[in-house]
């Protein structure tokens, strides 16, 4: 019996080791109705909702990629994407993450945890390993799950990019992939702030409500017209700048910037966590959090990152303004229209034409030239003028473009009808309509524009 006592002090004095920590964190995580009521969700409601989708006579055109749906199931998953960068990925960070320290101040169990354990260090890392384990789990099946949505109901076809080229089956296949890989880093960033609400707010409401409320703050400043250095400066631009990745050439830089903002927040949103963890006071049970200590240790630091990384971007990015000027709102339509010109003049049997016979151009005003043509707006116009081979004369279509803050627009055309007007073409995937109809593009907001 004595033998018995002796041995089970030892078993506890010995240390618990990150690893085994762990594994318990991840059970506790896992063993929760809701955690696994979203992994299930994440892993079947997108191919579900993705199939249904791609088999409506109707799209959601008005989404990224979603008029392409009918044509591909690579177009599936990179709508997904976007509702998922939206609404989706900050739920699930408010829910894992954002919950992860606080449910122990709610059942009244950090003592018994310290026992066990004896370091909060290794508590700390336990836990943020097990949370990120699992919103890398949620992540996949969003991922996974709708791209096998959309390859079973369309199938493995080429997608038309941004700026109207088209991408092979393997090209789409790698560049959903990597898109999806990038948001991971903005998905990283509200994870830590997450952690950071958790440890900080106790059992406030307040702190599983934060990544999302920081989501929700960052999604209304991306609409506002603020100044290339702001907008990318923001955690969860990269959210929006995978776009860049679907034209040729790819656009980076935003791309770049928009994960490394990400990646630093996620570094120090974290780190502010562990000091603060570090310094709670775990003998009060009807501990709440130490507002002051939120906001000298957790929110200040923030605020000053913003103010340090806007000033970096600013000075090392060349854009200035909106980013949004004539010049590269006119390169990107001439771009975009030649691309699918192309692709509509194979639909429809035509002799074929390449973009250098085109030589299309675009001309291109803002509120019929009373206002300077740069910003965001629905008020843009644009005259395409292209040339065929062996025709003197020049053809010319309009569109009306509604562009946004975040360098997106949308043409929709506006006469000639048999150029840019409705009508069906026949496609390999079945009735589609006219390509030059309406198509989506991008503006590059770091790119530079040639004077004159």
């Amino acid at each position: 019996m004595t033998a018995t006592i002796a041995g089970d002090r030892a078993a506890g004095a010995r240390r618990v080791s990150v690893p085994r920590g762990y594994r318990f964190e991840l059970v506790k995580l896992v063993s929760q109705w809701r955690i696994r009521l979203l992994v299930l969700a994440c892993w079947i409601a997108p191919a579900l909702f993705v199939a249904a989708v791609s088999l409506q006579s109707t799209l959601p055109s008005d989404t990224l990629f979603g008029r392409w749906m009918h044509a591909t199931g690579w177009a599936g998953p990179l709508v997904m994407l976007g509702f998922a960068g939206t609404w989706a990925l900050p739920l699930l960070t408010s829910v894992v993450a954002g919950d992860v320290f606080a449910s122990e101040d709610r059942l009244g169990t950090w003592r018994h945890l310290l026992v066990a354990v004896r370091s909060p260090r290794r508590i700390f890392a336990a836990k943020a390993l097990a949370s990120l384990s699992v919103i890398l789990l949620l992540v996949a099946g969003l991922a996974c799950s709708s791209a096998v949505g959309g390859i079973l109901a369309v199938g493995n076809h080429p997608l038309v990019g941004l700026d109207g080229h088209l991408l092979a089956p393997t090209d789409a296949a790698g560049k959903v992939f990597l898109a999806w890989v990038c948001v991971l880093a903005p998905t990283l960033a509200l994870a830590a702030i997450g952690l950071l609400g958790s440890v900080a707010l106790g059992r406030s409401p307040m702190g599983l409500l934060l990544p999302a409320v920081v989501a929700l703050v960052i999604q209304l400043a991306q609409m506002l017209p603020l100044p290339v250095a702001v907008r990318l400066s923001l955690p969860g631009y990269a959210f929006i700048a995978w776009n860049g990745l679907f034209t040729s050439p790819a656009q980076l830089g935003p791309l770049v910037i928009g994960i490394v903002v990400s990646l630093v927040w996620a570094v120090l949103a974290t780190a502010l966590a562990y000091v603060l963890f570090l310094r709670r006071d775990f003998t009060n049970l009807a501990y709440d959090g130490s507002g002051r200590r939120a906001i000298t240790t957790g929110l200040l630091p923030l605020v000053a990152l913003v103010a340090l990384t806007v000033t970096v971007v600013a000075v090392a990015t060349p854009s200035v303004g909106s980013g949004i000027q004539q010049g590269k709102v006119q390169r990107s339509v001439a771009t975009a229209f030649a691309h699918l010109y192309r692709l509509q003049t194979e639909q429809l049997g035509r002799p074929g034409v390449t973009e250098a016979q085109l030589r299309a151009t675009a001309a291109c005003n803002k509120s019929a030239g009373h206002v300077t043509a740069e910003g965001p707006g629905n008020d843009w116009r644009c005259v395409v003028s292209w040339h065929l081979p062996d025709v003197e004369a020049v053809g010319t279509a309009i569109y009306q473009l509604d562009v946004t803050s975040d360098g997106r627009f949308v043409a929709d055309g506006d006469g000639p009808k048999e150029v840019n007007g409705y009508f069906l073409v026949r496609t390999a995937t079945g009735d589609a309509p006219n390509p030059l109809w309406q198509f989506d593009g991008n503006v590059d907001l770091l790119s530079t524009t040639p004077k004159g």
